[in-house]
């Protein structure tokens, strides 16, 4: 849902990637003049030619309309964002680092290079997940680079998007958080976020950078607890697909995230739980439950193994298996952290062969992964092999022709590492199926 702009504004943003190119089309589509800056001149070139740097439902329509309807702009130029914005929103890579902490180089340079450009005053957004205290050391230092005269103000928003579903989400917000210790910076952050009409909470920016890794965190303790239940289900001769939704039908805890399986992927929550327990260490705290929760989830993925491996009597060489699904969700081609790279990893140490199959991010796996064959058809990728092992829910794979499957087959053995299919309706069809939590 969205409300009218009343107000349209100059809006740069800093960063093509998941975050900054998708808000950067929103925040054009509800209204505003958008110029989208990259240090990337390939992905700038592709952006300007209408090819999307990511898979992401409804980017490409909503970018490329923007474009041609003259609200959305890219550029290669820091100064073309900085000199044309009234708002500058700052959604660059801050990926992990070995210890936990995290990267912070490209903002600063980002930093460094708009207090250099600025001629004006201005309010810098960090869209960035970042650790608590990064708006105030940001703020001192453009203040301490500006020209003379020149004024910063540095807010928080966090962002809290899905791959996969961002653009979805980010029209139909949960909440927006703003960190401000300017009140008048806060409010016109508010206002240039108000036609996406969700609720705002409105607070310090310390509160509003923590916010981000408290939400991720408390996410992916459901999953790494559903996971928990799961093994503890399939020693006790319970389906956790049943406690789960005993659970989720309590109002305090819900359903969402509590889908057993073989663990969480992709770049925000493994980053984002690495950064919470690091910070918490930062300032002397051995936050016990984070560090469980990150051990639970590495886990998972190595019990899922031991359990193909133990149908096969704990000998898989000369077994061909098909491993069906590849980044590390539905509906998106990102790899990054995904489960099916240690799986696939581990599968082949223990001398099995891999074919694998994804709709989408064959292209970027097969850079990954270059002896593992790669195929865009399912049934292709099932033939002959001794098993189908399922580490996305893809709904090409929630929809197989089971019997078609079956066929392909050498053997009907299906590891469904997502608890896609009903162990039942899978015996009735012939396979042998190993879920997660199932007795």
């Amino acid at each position: 849902m969205t409300e009218p702009l009343n107000e349209p504004m100059r809006i740069g943003v800093l960063g093509a990637g998941y975050v900054g190119l998708v808000s950067a089309a929103c925040l054009a589509e509800v209204g505003h003049s958008v110029v989208c800056v990259d240090r990337d001149e390939g992905k700038i070139a592709a952006l300007r030619r209408g090819v999307m740097p990511i898979y992401e439902e409804g980017l490409e329509n909503l970018v490329n309309r923007n474009a041609a309807e003259g609200r959305l702009a890219f550029s290669t130029e820091l100064a073309d964002a900085v000199r044309a914005s009234e708002l500058l929103f700052v959604a660059v890579g801050t990926p992990s680092l070995d210890n936990g902490d995290v990267d912070m180089s490209q903002l600063k340079s980002a930093l460094t290079g708009i207090a250099e450009t600025a001629r004006e005053n201005m309010i810098v957004v960090i869209k960035s997940t970042v650790p608590v205290g990064t708006g105030a050391k940001a703020e001192a230092q453009l203040r301490s680079l500006a020209r003379p005269g020149v004024r910063f103000d540095v807010v928080s928003n966090p962002e809290f998007l899905r791959e996969g579903t961002a653009v979805h989400d980010t029209f139909h917000m949960d909440r927006i958080v703003i960190g401000a210790a300017s009140p008048e910076a806060g409010e016109r952050v508010r206002k240039a976020l108000a036609p996406f009409d969700a609720p705002v909470l409105l607070t310090n920016r310390e509160s509003a950078e923590l916010i981000k890794y408290a939400s991720n965190s408390f996410l992916a303790t459901k999953i790494s607890f559903i996971n928990e239940m799961a093994n503890v289900c399939e020693k006790v001769g319970a389906d956790i697909d049943m406690v789960a939704k005993g659970m989720g039908m309590d109002k305090r805890i819900g359903p969402s995230f509590l889908n057993a399986g073989i663990g969480y992927g992709g770049f925000c929550l493994p980053k984002d739980t690495r950064a919470q327990l690091f910070i918490a260490e930062d300032v002397d705290y051995d936050f016990k439950l984070m560090r469980a929760v990150i051990e639970v989830n590495q886990l998972q993925r190595q019990r899922f193994v031991r359990k193909v491996r133990a149908a096969f009597d704990g000998d898989l060489a000369g077994k061909t298996l098909a491993v069906l699904g590849l980044s590390f969700k539905p509906n998106t081609d990102d790899l990054r952290d995904a489960p099916s790279l240690d799986i696939i990893n581990m599968l082949r140490q223990y001398g099995a062969s891999i074919r694998a199959y994804d709709p989408v991010s064959g292209p970027k796996a097969s850079k990954l992964l270059p002896d593992v064959p790669i195929s865009n058809d399912p049934y292709e990728a099932l033939r002959d092999a001794d098993a189908m092992v399922i580490v996305t829910e893809w709904e090409q794979v929630k929809t197989l022709d089971l019997d078609r499957a079956k066929a392909a087959l050498r053997r009907p053995i299906a590891f469904d590492g997502r608890n896609v299919f009903e162990p039942a309706s899978m015996r009735a069809r012939g396979f042998t199926y190993y879920g997660i939590g199932k007795s």
